[in-house]
Protein backbone atom coordinates (compact mmCIF):
# COMPACT_ATOMS: atom_id res chain seq x y z
CA UNK A 1 0.00 0.00 0.00
CA UNK A 2 1.28 3.10 -1.06
CA UNK A 3 1.45 6.38 1.29
CA UNK A 4 -1.45 8.52 -0.77
CA UNK A 5 -3.50 5.20 -0.31
CA UNK A 6 -2.80 5.57 3.43
CA UNK A 7 -3.21 8.87 3.82
CA UNK A 8 -6.68 8.37 2.09
CA UNK A 9 -7.60 6.06 4.95
CA UNK A 10 -6.97 7.86 7.63
CA UNK A 11 -8.32 10.68 6.51
CA UNK A 12 -11.74 9.18 5.74
CA UNK A 13 -11.44 7.30 9.15
CA UNK A 14 -11.05 11.11 10.93
CA UNK A 15 -13.75 12.81 8.66
CA UNK A 16 -15.86 9.33 9.26
CA UNK A 17 -15.43 9.81 13.52
CA UNK A 18 -15.87 13.44 13.49
CA UNK A 19 -19.75 12.80 11.53
CA UNK A 20 -20.51 10.31 13.57
CA UNK A 21 -19.37 11.28 17.44
CA UNK A 22 -21.50 13.46 19.74
CA UNK A 23 -21.02 16.53 17.95
CA UNK A 24 -19.71 19.47 19.20
CA UNK A 25 -19.29 18.23 23.14
CA UNK A 26 -16.00 18.94 23.82
CA UNK A 27 -16.38 22.54 22.35
CA UNK A 28 -20.07 23.32 23.96
CA UNK A 29 -20.32 26.30 26.52
CA UNK A 30 -23.75 25.12 27.42
CA UNK A 31 -25.56 21.44 27.57
CA UNK A 32 -27.54 22.88 24.63
CA UNK A 33 -24.94 23.30 22.17
CA UNK A 34 -24.04 19.62 22.62
CA UNK A 35 -25.21 17.60 19.26
CA UNK A 36 -25.60 20.85 17.15
CA UNK A 37 -23.36 21.14 14.25
CA UNK A 38 -22.75 24.18 12.94
CA UNK A 39 -23.70 24.77 9.25
CA UNK A 40 -20.04 25.01 8.66
CA UNK A 41 -19.36 21.77 9.89
CA UNK A 42 -22.69 20.33 7.80
CA UNK A 43 -21.28 21.69 4.87
CA UNK A 44 -17.49 19.94 5.66
CA UNK A 45 -19.00 16.63 6.37
CA UNK A 46 -21.11 16.19 3.63
CA UNK A 47 -23.00 13.09 5.51
CA UNK A 48 -25.22 11.23 3.10
CA UNK A 49 -26.24 7.19 2.85
CA UNK A 50 -23.81 5.75 0.37
CA UNK A 51 -26.38 5.24 -2.95
CA UNK A 52 -26.66 2.10 -4.20
CA UNK A 53 -25.37 1.17 -7.46
CA UNK A 54 -27.75 0.81 -10.54
CA UNK A 55 -28.21 -3.18 -11.26
CA UNK A 56 -29.44 -3.64 -14.53
CA UNK A 57 -31.96 -6.58 -14.83
CA UNK A 58 -29.54 -8.21 -17.57
CA UNK A 59 -26.60 -8.36 -14.48
CA UNK A 60 -29.05 -10.39 -12.19
CA UNK A 61 -27.90 -14.51 -13.50
CA UNK A 62 -29.83 -15.76 -9.66
CA UNK A 63 -32.35 -13.86 -7.47
CA UNK A 64 -34.30 -15.00 -4.85
CA UNK A 65 -36.69 -13.08 -2.39
CA UNK A 66 -36.26 -13.55 1.20
CA UNK A 67 -38.83 -12.62 4.19
CA UNK A 68 -36.66 -12.89 7.88
CA UNK A 69 -37.09 -12.02 11.37
CA UNK A 70 -35.32 -10.30 13.63
CA UNK A 71 -35.75 -11.22 16.92
CA UNK A 72 -34.69 -8.72 19.39
CA UNK A 73 -34.33 -11.03 22.84
CA UNK A 74 -30.78 -11.65 21.06
CA UNK A 75 -27.73 -9.62 22.59
CA UNK A 76 -26.10 -9.15 19.02
CA UNK A 77 -29.63 -7.36 18.41
CA UNK A 78 -29.97 -4.91 20.76
CA UNK A 79 -28.76 -1.89 18.99
CA UNK A 80 -32.01 -1.99 17.01
CA UNK A 81 -34.08 -2.46 20.39
CA UNK A 82 -32.33 0.15 22.88
CA UNK A 83 -33.24 2.19 24.65
CA UNK A 84 -36.29 1.56 25.69
CA UNK A 85 -36.64 4.42 28.41
CA UNK A 86 -35.58 7.89 26.98
CA UNK A 87 -36.62 9.33 30.33
CA UNK A 88 -33.13 10.06 31.31
CA UNK A 89 -30.76 9.76 27.99
CA UNK A 90 -29.88 12.46 25.19
CA UNK A 91 -32.35 12.83 22.53
CA UNK A 92 -29.39 11.88 20.51
CA UNK A 93 -30.03 8.34 21.34
CA UNK A 94 -33.42 6.36 20.79
CA UNK A 95 -34.87 3.23 19.45
CA UNK A 96 -34.86 2.14 15.49
CA UNK A 97 -38.94 2.41 16.59
CA UNK A 98 -39.09 5.90 17.89
CA UNK A 99 -36.70 6.70 14.94
CA UNK A 100 -39.59 4.61 12.49
CA UNK A 101 -42.56 6.42 14.28
CA UNK A 102 -41.29 10.04 14.68
CA UNK A 103 -40.45 10.38 11.10
CA UNK A 104 -44.07 8.81 10.15
CA UNK A 105 -45.60 11.62 12.49
CA UNK A 106 -43.41 14.27 10.97
CA UNK A 107 -43.90 13.06 7.51
CA UNK A 108 -40.41 12.05 6.98
CA UNK A 109 -41.76 9.06 5.69
CA UNK A 110 -44.95 9.73 3.77
CA UNK A 111 -45.93 6.46 3.09
CA UNK A 112 -46.50 3.07 5.03
CA UNK A 113 -48.22 0.02 4.07
CA UNK A 114 -50.06 -3.20 5.65
CA UNK A 115 -47.71 -5.63 4.17
CA UNK A 116 -44.71 -6.68 2.59
CA UNK A 117 -45.61 -6.59 -0.96
CA UNK A 118 -46.66 -2.70 -0.75
CA UNK A 119 -50.06 -2.70 -2.28
CA UNK A 120 -51.94 -1.25 0.16
CA UNK A 121 -51.09 2.22 2.49
CA UNK A 122 -51.80 2.53 6.04
CA UNK A 123 -53.16 5.64 6.98
CA UNK A 124 -52.64 7.32 9.96
CA UNK A 125 -55.97 6.89 12.24
CA UNK A 126 -55.17 3.03 11.07
CA UNK A 127 -51.64 2.76 12.85
CA UNK A 128 -53.59 4.62 15.57
CA UNK A 129 -56.17 1.84 15.89
CA UNK A 130 -53.32 -1.41 16.12
CA UNK A 131 -51.13 0.81 18.21
CA UNK A 132 -53.24 1.96 21.06
CA UNK A 133 -56.07 0.68 23.57
CA UNK A 134 -58.47 2.57 25.10
CA UNK A 135 -60.15 0.70 27.91
CA UNK A 136 -62.63 1.21 31.23
CA UNK A 137 -61.55 -0.30 34.83
CA UNK A 138 -64.75 -2.19 36.41
CA UNK A 139 -65.48 0.66 38.39
CA UNK A 140 -65.72 2.87 35.34
CA UNK A 141 -68.64 -0.09 34.24
CA UNK A 142 -70.27 0.75 37.65
CA UNK A 143 -70.36 4.22 37.72
CA UNK A 144 -71.55 4.21 33.83
CA UNK A 145 -74.61 1.61 35.52
CA UNK A 146 -75.00 3.94 38.19
CA UNK A 147 -75.01 7.45 36.89
CA UNK A 148 -74.28 7.15 33.21
CA UNK A 149 -70.83 8.52 32.63
CA UNK A 150 -67.59 7.57 33.11
CA UNK A 151 -65.02 9.79 35.04
CA UNK A 152 -61.65 9.82 33.33
CA UNK A 153 -59.72 8.85 35.91
CA UNK A 154 -61.38 5.28 35.59
CA UNK A 155 -60.57 5.08 31.08
CA UNK A 156 -57.01 3.60 30.58
CA UNK A 157 -54.84 3.88 27.85
CA UNK A 158 -52.38 1.38 26.82
CA UNK A 159 -50.16 2.13 23.80
CA UNK A 160 -47.60 -0.21 21.89
CA UNK A 161 -43.50 1.64 23.00
CA UNK A 162 -40.40 0.49 22.15
CA UNK A 163 -40.54 -1.90 24.66
CA UNK A 164 -42.91 -3.91 22.93
CA UNK A 165 -41.15 -4.26 19.98
CA UNK A 166 -39.87 -7.83 20.20
CA UNK A 167 -39.31 -8.76 16.26
CA UNK A 168 -38.51 -7.01 12.70
CA UNK A 169 -39.61 -8.51 10.23
CA UNK A 170 -37.32 -7.46 6.63
CA UNK A 171 -37.65 -8.27 3.28
CA UNK A 172 -34.87 -8.67 1.02
CA UNK A 173 -33.33 -9.39 -2.67
CA UNK A 174 -30.77 -11.88 -3.07
CA UNK A 175 -28.98 -11.89 -5.91
CA UNK A 176 -26.09 -12.85 -7.95
CA UNK A 177 -24.87 -9.92 -10.26
CA UNK A 178 -22.81 -11.15 -13.40
CA UNK A 179 -20.99 -8.07 -14.05
CA UNK A 180 -18.93 -8.01 -10.54
CA UNK A 181 -19.24 -11.53 -9.56
CA UNK A 182 -20.82 -12.05 -6.77
CA UNK A 183 -23.75 -12.45 -4.51
CA UNK A 184 -25.14 -9.41 -2.73
CA UNK A 185 -28.62 -8.59 -0.44
CA UNK A 186 -30.30 -5.54 -1.22
CA UNK A 187 -32.86 -4.74 1.40
CA UNK A 188 -36.37 -4.16 0.25
CA UNK A 189 -38.89 -3.63 3.51
CA UNK A 190 -38.69 -3.45 7.06
CA UNK A 191 -41.94 -3.61 9.61
CA UNK A 192 -41.86 -3.20 13.43
CA UNK A 193 -43.27 -6.35 15.14
CA UNK A 194 -45.46 -6.43 18.32
CA UNK A 195 -48.28 -8.48 20.09
CA UNK A 196 -52.02 -7.14 19.53
CA UNK A 197 -52.27 -4.10 21.68
CA UNK A 198 -55.53 -5.83 22.72
CA UNK A 199 -53.72 -8.56 24.21
CA UNK A 200 -50.09 -7.61 24.96
CA UNK A 201 -50.65 -7.69 28.78
CA UNK A 202 -52.01 -11.16 28.19
CA UNK A 203 -49.92 -13.69 30.30
CA UNK A 204 -51.11 -16.49 27.62
CA UNK A 205 -47.99 -17.05 25.14
CA UNK A 206 -50.17 -17.63 21.96
CA UNK A 207 -51.04 -14.13 22.25
CA UNK A 208 -47.25 -12.55 22.15
CA UNK A 209 -46.57 -13.70 18.79
CA UNK A 210 -45.86 -10.58 17.32
CA UNK A 211 -47.60 -9.40 14.37
CA UNK A 212 -45.97 -6.54 11.79
CA UNK A 213 -47.63 -3.31 13.23
CA UNK A 214 -46.92 -1.60 9.27
CA UNK A 215 -44.03 -1.85 6.53
CA UNK A 216 -41.68 0.80 5.34
CA UNK A 217 -40.40 0.60 1.88
CA UNK A 218 -36.92 0.37 2.97
CA UNK A 219 -35.44 3.15 -0.06
CA UNK A 220 -37.65 5.94 1.45
CA UNK A 221 -36.37 5.42 4.93
CA UNK A 222 -32.88 5.35 4.45
CA UNK A 223 -32.23 9.38 4.69
CA UNK A 224 -33.85 8.87 8.65
CA UNK A 225 -32.03 5.78 9.03
CA UNK A 226 -28.36 7.19 8.36
CA UNK A 227 -28.99 10.46 10.31
CA UNK A 228 -30.41 8.29 13.58
CA UNK A 229 -27.23 6.51 15.09
CA UNK A 230 -27.43 3.63 17.67
CA UNK A 231 -24.91 2.83 20.16
CA UNK A 232 -21.68 1.14 19.68
CA UNK A 233 -20.34 -0.63 22.76
CA UNK A 234 -16.71 -0.70 21.58
CA UNK A 235 -16.73 2.62 20.70
CA UNK A 236 -18.78 5.59 21.62
CA UNK A 237 -17.40 8.14 19.70
CA UNK A 238 -18.58 6.20 15.94
CA UNK A 239 -21.50 5.11 16.71
CA UNK A 240 -23.42 3.06 13.88
CA UNK A 241 -26.59 4.31 11.53
CA UNK A 242 -29.25 2.60 11.55
CA UNK A 243 -29.01 2.07 7.75
CA UNK A 244 -25.47 1.02 8.18
CA UNK A 245 -26.49 -1.88 10.70
CA UNK A 246 -29.43 -2.74 8.55
CA UNK A 247 -27.79 -2.45 4.96
CA UNK A 248 -24.32 -4.59 6.48
CA UNK A 249 -26.65 -7.23 8.08
CA UNK A 250 -25.16 -6.23 11.32
CA UNK A 251 -27.68 -8.52 12.53
CA UNK A 252 -29.32 -12.26 13.57
CA UNK A 253 -32.14 -13.43 11.72
CA UNK A 254 -33.82 -16.35 10.88
CA UNK A 255 -35.75 -17.02 7.46
CA UNK A 256 -39.45 -17.39 7.82
CA UNK A 257 -40.46 -17.78 4.24
CA UNK A 258 -38.76 -17.31 0.54
CA UNK A 259 -40.83 -17.35 -2.62
CA UNK A 260 -41.89 -19.94 -3.99
CA UNK A 261 -44.83 -21.71 -6.25
CA UNK A 262 -47.26 -22.16 -3.13
CA UNK A 263 -47.87 -18.54 -3.16
CA UNK A 264 -44.71 -17.22 -0.77
CA UNK A 265 -46.42 -19.84 1.78
CA UNK A 266 -44.23 -19.54 5.18
CA UNK A 267 -42.20 -21.94 6.67
CA UNK A 268 -44.63 -22.98 9.22
CA UNK A 269 -46.99 -23.89 7.46
CA UNK A 270 -45.63 -26.92 5.47
CA UNK A 271 -43.52 -27.63 8.98
CA UNK A 272 -45.88 -26.69 11.82
CA UNK A 273 -45.37 -27.36 15.38
CA UNK A 274 -42.02 -28.23 15.58
CA UNK A 275 -39.79 -25.05 16.09
CA UNK A 276 -36.39 -26.88 15.42
CA UNK A 277 -37.36 -28.57 12.13
CA UNK A 278 -38.40 -24.74 11.12
CA UNK A 279 -34.82 -23.31 12.06
CA UNK A 280 -33.29 -26.30 10.22
CA UNK A 281 -35.46 -25.30 7.28
CA UNK A 282 -34.52 -21.77 7.61
CA UNK A 283 -31.12 -22.77 7.50
CA UNK A 284 -31.40 -25.16 4.50
CA UNK A 285 -32.64 -22.29 2.26
CA UNK A 286 -29.93 -19.89 3.78
CA UNK A 287 -27.33 -22.73 2.23
CA UNK A 288 -29.19 -22.90 -0.85
CA UNK A 289 -28.25 -19.43 -1.97
CA UNK A 290 -24.80 -19.15 0.24
CA UNK A 291 -23.87 -22.55 -2.32
CA UNK A 292 -25.07 -20.87 -5.13
CA UNK A 293 -22.47 -18.49 -5.15
CA UNK A 294 -20.05 -21.12 -4.18
CA UNK A 295 -20.75 -23.23 -6.92
CA UNK A 296 -20.26 -20.37 -9.57
CA UNK A 297 -16.36 -20.77 -9.04
CA UNK A 298 -16.15 -24.86 -8.92
CA UNK A 299 -14.20 -25.93 -12.14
Amino acid sequence: MNYKSLLAIVCGVLITSNAFAQANILNAKSPDEIGVRTEEQKALDNDKPLEYGYVDDRDIMFAKMTWEKVILDERVNFPLYYPVDTNNIGSNRRSLYDVLTKAIVDGEIETVYNDSYFTGKRTQKELADITTKIDTLDIGYDQFNAEGRVDAEYITTRQISSFDISAYLIKGLWYFDKRQGELKYRLLGIAPAAPDVNFIDSDDEANKEPNPLFWIFYPDARNVLHEAKSFNSKNSAIPFSFDHILNARRFNSVITREENVYGDRKVEEYIPENALMQLLESDRIKDKIRNFELDMWSY
